[in-house]
């Protein structure tokens, strides 16, 4: 199986398990996991940072348009975390006023067609990477 790249897509009910599943799997094959929770805190960090009024579609348009996110998987650690504009967030986005503010800034249509793009953009690459390390991905899918 070595050079092969497969993406792993865990699809469950709310709240059984899926994201806890999904990263210690990721860590256990050395695969990046597409934590689509950290992309909409990443964003949301961004917005606080930037000043974005998120009510205003404009300002959110706009935002989106200076926003670049991807993950690195760090073999020491076995896990993924979450790069905004080339910066490793993933302690910064832990932070309450982020987990404060997250669910407004989830809710609004525009964000989440971008973060499934940028989703969908992470996958694309890993598909058409042609390097020989084996690489993949784990992503949660959640049923309504």
């Amino acid at each position: 199986m070595a050079g092969k790249r497969i993406i792993i897509t865990i699809d469950g009910w709310s709240s059984c398990g899926k994201s806890t599943l999904a990263k210690q799997l990721a860590g256990e094959l050395k695969y990046t996991y597409i934590d689509s929770g950290a992309m909409y805190r990443a964003i949301t960090l961004y917005f606080l940072r930037n000043h974005v009024d998120w009510t205003q579609q404009e300002a959110v348009t706009k935002a989106l348009g200076e926003i670049t996110l991807e993950f690195i998987f760090h073999e020491a650690t076995g896990s993924s975390e979450i790069m905004l504009n080339e910066e490793n967030v993933d302690y910064l986005i832990r932070d309450l006023v982020v987990a404060e503010k997250v669910s407004e800034v989830a809710a609004i249509k525009e964000v989440r067609t971008f973060a499934v793009r940028q989703q969908q953009a992470l996958v694309s690459a890993a598909l058409a990477s042609s390097t020989r390390e084996r690489t993949g991905l784990v992503t949660v899918g959640k049923r309504a």
